[in-house]
């Protein structure tokens, strides 16, 4: 075995926990990289210690709405990642909290300890969304430049995985669900992007192959329509379900409703997301500023997402049928 290269360099993760954040505390301890992860409860971080070596990872108690407890994480780091993000709002954990000024937070310690900063945002974070979430997003990462110039900030389109929050969600609305809406008709186009390829280009800019200063967009090998990705999950359960179309104005009276659940399946919000595409633009491809610019072949859905979408399945094969 490869003797560890990185030992002396020690990287705090904000939102090491997550979903998102399993893959990339994973990839870094690869790396060799000691790992401190800085999340709300550092008693539920468990779950990592067997990602690396004993001793290569240690929590601590952050919470990006106390700068004082940002600051204290980021103390001694070399490098910064910031992974936090809520799809969500609820109490305190409002999106301008976390995505604005939780980040620009992050950017301010980074920069007073001269460490390093790698920010992870959202494909489609422009000032001008009709999504607040992405508003969010984007005004964060302006705070975040105007902090820290030099940091690297990757964008990834829909995020893919094992606890994904989207073919899972999906694939588990069909059990029980006999029809499935398509929002605005289900033409929005996304770029699903692999966890583990998120991570890659994350241990990629901590390693330094990023360029400071600009935004990668991260998306996957392949362009798929919303409907096109609904029957593919379908598909991969064999379940078969209606696809209707549902208008926008009717999918926001809805959501009104569904986003008052303690884990909502939708909110007015991400209507409103549904509104735009989440693809790699051309300028991006044309400067390198993509996975593959960062020498990451990206994986496709189809070699990871039945790996885990497998215990939806029921006995019988189905297709999907669309009103």
């Amino acid at each position: 075995m490869t003797a560890p290269t990185n030992i002396d360099t020690l990287v705090t993760v904000f939102g090491g926990s997550g979903f998102l954040g399993r893959h990339v505390v994973r990839a870094l301890c690869r790396q060799g990289y000691r790992i401190r992860i800085a999340v709300r409860r550092p008693e539920l971080a468990g779950h990592l210690q067997p990602l690396g070596r004993v001793g290569q990872i240690h929590a601590v108690q952050a919470n990006l709405r106390y700068p004082r407890s940002v600051d204290a994480a980021t103390r001694g780091a070399d490098v910064v990642v910031n992974l936090t993000g809520v799809l969500f709002e609820r109490g305190r954990q409002k999106f301008d909290a976390i995505h604005t000024f939780g980040a620009e937070y992050v950017a301010l310690a980074a920069a007073a300890y001269d460490a390093r900063l790698v920010h992870v945002s959202a494909l489609g974070a422009v000032a001008d969304s009709p999504s607040t979430y992405m508003q969010s997003k984007a005004e964060g990462e302006k705070l975040v430049l105007a902090a820290k110039p030099d940091v690297v900030i990757l964008q990834p389109s829909v995020v893919f995985g094992p606890e994904d929050d989207f073919f899972n969600k999906f694939a588990a609305l069909a059990r029980f669900m006999p029809a499935l809406p398509l929002v605005g008709g289900g033409h929005t186009c996304f770029q699903p992007v692999y966890a583990g390829d998120v991570a890659a280009a994350v241990t990629a800019a901590v390693n330094g192959r990023a360029t400071a200063g600009l935004r990668y967009e991260l998306g996957g090998p392949e362009m798929r329509s919303f409907k096109e990705l609904m029957e593919y999950t379908l598909a991969t359960i064999q379940r078969r379900r209606l696809l209707f179309p549902l208008p926008f104005p009717i999918a926001k009276m809805q959501a009104s409703v569904m986003q008052l659940l303690p884990k909502p399946p939708l909110t007015v919000d991400q209507v409103e997301m549904l509104k735009r595409d989440s693809i790699v633009s051309e300028h991006a491809v044309h400067d390198g500023r993509t996975l593959q610019g960062l020498g990451i072949d990206p994986v496709a859905m189809e070699a990871v997402v039945p790996t885990y979408l497998w215990r939806f399945r029921k006995a019988g094969q189905f297709k999907s049928r669309t009103a």
